[in-house]
This record gives C-alpha cells, sequence and structure tokens, in this order.
C-alpha cells in the first residue's frame, strides 16, 4: 500500500496535470501527499570570475519566489484529497536529484512529471530523472506531460529477468491488485525465446497467487524492446507500464539505447519504474 506520494513540482513547467493526478492517487490511496521541490542556482561565469553576490542573491529570492508560488498550488489543489500535506523545498548548491533522492525516506511512491524530448543538460533548473532513479530506493511513477489521468485497470509490465525488474513488480503491487488485467511481457531479444515464456509464465504465475490477473506473453524481438511494450500497451489499452530501471549497465543502456532511457526521455505513457 502507497500510504505517502511524494510529488516532485518544477518551478518552471505548468504542473496541474501532474497535481490532478497525484490528487487522483492520493484519494485512490487514501494517502498523504509530501510536495517536493529544489533548483539550484546558477553558477554564471563573468570574466575572471564569477556573477556578483548581489546578482546571485536576487536570483536565489526570485528562486524561493517561485518556490512560494508553486507550494501555494500544491496546497490549494490537495488540501481536500489527500489524508495529510507535507511540503519540502530546497535551493542548492548540490544536485536538486541528490536532495530529491534524499527526501524520500518520507515516501512510498516519487510521482515526477517529464516533457517527452527535453533537454537534461540544465540540471540546475531540471532534477535529473536518471540520478533521481538510482539514487531514491523508491519506485518512481514518471508522468509524461500530456498524462491527464490514470487509471491503470491495464497494466503492461515490461519483464527482464533482473534484480531491478523483481523490484519494480513488487514495488507496483498497489497497482497491480487494482488493476482489471496485468500483461507480463518479455522480448527473447538475448535469450532463447522458452526461457522467455518460461520466465513470464512463472512471473504470472507468482501474481495470481497475490490475487492479481495476470497474463503472460513471450515476444519474438522484430524491432527495439521499446516499441514492442508501446505495441502491446496500446493493443491492451493499458496506460500504465511497469519495468525496472537499467536491467543492463546504466553506461551501455546511454551509449546503445534502452527501455530505461526511452521511459524516461520519450515517454508516451505512464511508466512505474524502480531500481
Amino acid at each position: 500500500m502507497y500510504s505517502t506520494l511524494m510529488v516532485h513540482l518544477d518551478v518552471y513547467r505548468d504542473n496541474t496535470h501532474l497535481l490532478k493526478i497525484a490528487g487522483d492517487l492520493a484519494e485512490r490511496f487514501e494517502a498523504g501527499v509530501v510536495g517536493i521541490t529544489a533548483c539550484q542556482p546558477i553558477q554564471t561565469v563573468y570574466g575572471d570570475g564569477y556573477i556578483s553576490g548581489f546578482a546571485l542573491g536576487q536570483e536565489r529570492d526570485d528562486l524561493e519566489k517561485g518556490m512560494k508560488t508553486v507550494e501555494e498550488q500544491f496546497r490549494a489543489a490537495l488540501e481536500k484529497r489527500a489524508r495529510s500535506l507535507d511540503w519540502r523545498a530546497a535551493v542548492t548548491f548540490g544536485s536538486p536529484s541528490d536532495y530529491v533522492a534524499r527526501q524520500a525516506r518520507s515516501a512510498d511512491l516519487i510521482i515526477v512529471g517529464v516533457v517527452r524530448g527535453e533537454s537534461w543538460l540544465d540540471t540546475s533548473r531540471r532534477t535529473d530523472l536518471s540520478d533521481l532513479v538510482m539514487q531514491a530506493g523508491r519506485p518512481a511513477l514518471i508522468l509524461p506531460a500530456q498524462a491527464e489521468a490514470l487509471t491503470a485497470k491495464h497494466v503492461v509490465v515490461g519483464w527482464k529477468d533482473t534484480r531491478e525488474a523483481r523490484r519494480a513488480v513488487a514495488d507496483a503491487m498497489p497497482f497491480l491488485k487494482r488493476a482489471d488485467k496485468v500483461v507480463v511481457v518479455e522480448s527473447a531479444d538475448d535469450i532463447p525465446f522458452a526461457d522467455a515464456s518460461r520466465n513470464v509464465e512463472d512471473v504470472a504465475a507468482w501474481l495470481k497467487r497475490h490475487g492479481v490477473t495476470a497474463e503472460a506473453l513471450a515476444l519474438d524481438p522484430k524491432t527495439d524492446a521499446t516499441a514492442e511494450l508501446g505495441a502491446i500497451a496500446a493493443k491492451e489499452a493499458a496506460d500504465l507500464i511497469v519495468a525496472g530501471a537499467y536491467g543492463h549497465s546504466r553506461f551501455r543502456e546511454w551509449v546503445l539505447g534502452g527501455v530505461t532511457r526511452d521511459l524516461l526521455q520519450h515517454p508516451d505513457l505512464c511508466s512505474l519504474i524502480s531500481h
């Protein structure tokens, strides 16, 4: 059960849809909600040194003003929907993702919004989702900007026989138990098809013992794994994908591409991922 949700809000982005879904989930799970945001002051170089302390102080004031506005939006959107509310914010000279990951000790699930194709180069203004997922020790629910609701009645589990995938399925159990249909999918891209079939059948059987209606589906790879997951999700009318993060090494995922990178950077559906 998710008793406490943590929703990460962006000072520089419209959080309306994110707050709506957070409120929906707070009501569904009868949960409290922790709102959180963090920014890092930009250390702009001017000549042979950094910009003046006055300019940095002004920027800090602007950031704190923006955070106050976001807090007001958070409380207005959720005060009548969540069991309890808490707010945490920081202007930090460290990484914003580090701050959010440390605060995740207070929650069962982190809710984060992402814009498809958004640049991650400015980590002072955008939390690095990759770092957050790697450090938090909590599942992350990734919501694309276009998402207006999350019913999670039909869920697709992207299975690989890894520690991360096992963790993700266990972490997603509150969603899976409420789903009408769950399909566990593995693409036999680097293992024999018979092994992939046995893997997903084992997972589906384990889920059924926990009261989850689950089907097993092994695929002969015809395209990349993310496209296959998307196609199955469309066929099943699913609006949530569950997957482990970085089943391969993180370096290999970034260089060669991988499901984790695509779910974080180019999401078409909501996804719950764990590391």
